[in-house]
């Protein structure tokens, strides 16, 4: 089944970069100096929550407390959703772009245990560049995304289910996008054919990509989330590309 073959090539990529320093480290530093502004974010979010949920939700202010309550939960919970998916989209595309150079050598090294490894197009900059480009067009998509996730998450008794479960499919897909550039652009995909291959077999794009998304969404494990995501995604190209995704004997 695509969606447990998924998780083992997530496995797979973690155990790979955690028992390397190296990558380990190529991964890791860009992904914590980023680490450093979401936190702050996040901790401004969790303040200004109570705020936030009661001014979106005016209505409820006639209404018992213990409706007001659910509403403003409800909204909460919304408000978290969304904004919890487009936070790790562009957390992740942030981290590429300041640390592009660091994530196409830890793809490279993965792909190198594995077999032969195709050329790379164009220069480190050029890489950085194309990693900044696509993640604009990434973070665009995910705030596409927010505004029905928020919408999903008003609605009574099963919003709050939903809206965070949305979030995890759409932000996991949204990542494989992201962390399989370094392979499929050494191998001459571009940013559409990325999402038509992915799209191809999405039990398995999402195998990968919610196990990257729930763990990047916690602060400071998302350090060493983006690395093993990073190494996993290439092991996703790998597999859709009909490629060896284990040493040959």
């Amino acid at each position: 089944m695509d969606l447990l073959l998924g998780v083992r090539l997530f496995v797979r990529g973690a155990a790979t970069v955690f028992r390397s320093p190296r990558l380990l480290a190529l991964g890791a530093v860009p992904a914590l100096l980023v680490s450093v502004l979401y936190v702050g974010a996040l901790i401004a979010l969790g303040v200004w929550l109570p705020d936030l949920a009661a001014g979106i939700t005016p209505f409820a202010d006639g209404w018992s407390e213990t409706a007001r309550t659910a509403a403003r939960l409800a909204a909460g919970v919304a408000i978290v959703a969304a904004a919890g998916a487009t936070a790790v989209v562009t957390f992740v595309a942030v981290t590429l772009a300041v640390g592009g150079p660091f994530y196409e050598k830890l793809s490279e090294t993965v792909d190198e245990e594995l077999g032969a490894v195709p050329t790379p197009a164009g220069s480190w900059a050029g890489a950085v560049l194309r990693g900044v480009r696509d993640g604009l067009l990434l973070i665009g998509l995910s705030v596409l995304a927010a505004v029905p996730l928020f919408l999903v998450g008003l609605i009574p008794v099963v919003g709050p289910v939903l809206a965070p479960v949305g979030a995890a499919l759409v932000g996991g897909r949204l990542l494989m996008i992201e962390l399989t550039a370094p392979a499929l652009q050494r191998r001459g995909l571009d940013f559409g054919g990325r999402r038509r291959l992915l799209r191809s077999r999405k039990l398995l794009t999402w195998g990968v990509g919610i196990p990257t998304y729930l763990l990047a969404a916690i602060p400071l494990v998302a350090i060493l989330a983006v690395p093993a995501g990073a190494a996993a995604a290439t092991l996703l190209a790998r597999e859709l590309r009909g490629e060896p995704v284990a040493p040959q004997a």
